[in-house]
């Protein structure tokens, strides 16, 4: 069911863009450390960057806005 993003309260808009952005984050982290083990098996060639897609993935998940509560919004 489609709805218009201006229908929804404000405090709603502010929780599905923050559940939007951890969804984003976890995606980005997760692609981040497949492409380092690929890099660890052989492959894809590796030039120095397992090491920083770990840390790319780390920094991602570590500033992703934390989870609501359940029952908020």
């Amino acid at each position: 069911m489609l709805c218009n993003w201006n229908l929804l309260s404000e405090e709603l808009q502010l929780a599905l863009s923050a559940a939007a952005l951890r969804q984003a984050a976890e995606i980005a982290a997760a692609q981040a450390e497949t492409l380092a083990g690929e890099m660890e098996a052989g492959t894809l060639a590796d030039r120095g960057g397992a090491d920083a897609l770990r840390l790319l993935a780390l920094l991602l998940r570590r500033t992703s806005p934390p989870p609501l509560p359940h029952g908020t919004a």
